[in-house]
């Protein structure tokens, strides 16, 4: 719950107009649209903080010591700040970096955190949390480079101009190789988790997780479109 909030505000200040400018988010119109730019500010504000505030006062402290939950509020904090997840957002719209290297910042970031977060409460050893960091980073970037696919499949089926070319790696290299990025990200995110075969089917969801990123429907502008690639192709664990 408490990084779905941080992640929630962040989303809510991406659609801003003076930042990506979008007027839908996952086929809904999206906060600014509905409430106006002010309420949209500062819901992303009030939820920020309300995910540290759930973060100390949910947390059973006889399940979790708090030297656990230091590390895991300076985690996202880190994701989250100057060097995180805002800096992706400030080289976005300078648009003179790599647009590998925001995709990392903007989006890789986040689910670097939750998944070490996750690592973190579990009691994972430091091995483990650098395994879950590389996996979350991994995925989060893969979730996002299907989402820009789908998009401009969509954009392109319907004749419409797609105006985040240069913001994403399908409209930078085109889809074919976003793709190929996709199939790579998919087999770091994978490589990471053979690592944890230690804890046997608890690791299974995170195997599912990269399966939903890489092969998922999603909605887009309201439409359903197809899968990005064969349903058919094989599943992350034999």
């Amino acid at each position: 719950m408490d990084c779905e909030q941080v992640h929630a505000a962040s989303l809510i200040h991406d659609d801003l107009p003076s930042m990506d400018d979008d007027l839908v988010r996952r086929g809904r119109p999206t906060n600014h649209a509905v409430f106006g730019v002010d309420m949209a500010v500062l819901a992303g504000d009030a939820l920020f903080p309300l995910g540290f505030e759930h973060i100390v006062s949910q947390t059973p402290p006889e399940l979790v010591p708090e030297t656990r939950l230091l590390r895991v509020i300076a985690e996202i904090a880190r994701a989250v700040g100057s060097t995180g997840m805002a800096a992706g957002q400030f080289l976005d719209l300078e648009g003179d970096a790599s647009v590998e290297f925001v995709q990392e910042k903007k989006f890789g970031e986040m689910a670097e955190c939750s998944a070490v977060c996750g690592g973190l409460l579990g009691g994972a050893e430091d091995e483990e949390i650098e395994r879950l960091r590389k996996y979350g980073r991994a995925v989060g970037v893969l979730y996002q480079v299907v989402d820009d696919v789908l998009e401009a499949k969509s954009k392109r089926e319907r004749g419409e101009v797609w105006s985040k070319r240069s913001k994403s790696y399908a409209g930078v290299f085109g889809i074919d190789r976003a793709l190929e990025w996709a199939q790579e990200l998919r087999s770091k995110a994978i490589a990471q988790l053979d690592g944890l075969e230690r804890h046997g089917d608890r690791v299974t969801p995170l195997y599912s997780f990269v399966d939903h990123a890489m092969y998922r429907g999603f909605v887009v502008g309201g439409d359903q479109t197809a899968t990005v690639v064969d349903q058919d192709a094989s599943t992350s664990q034999a």
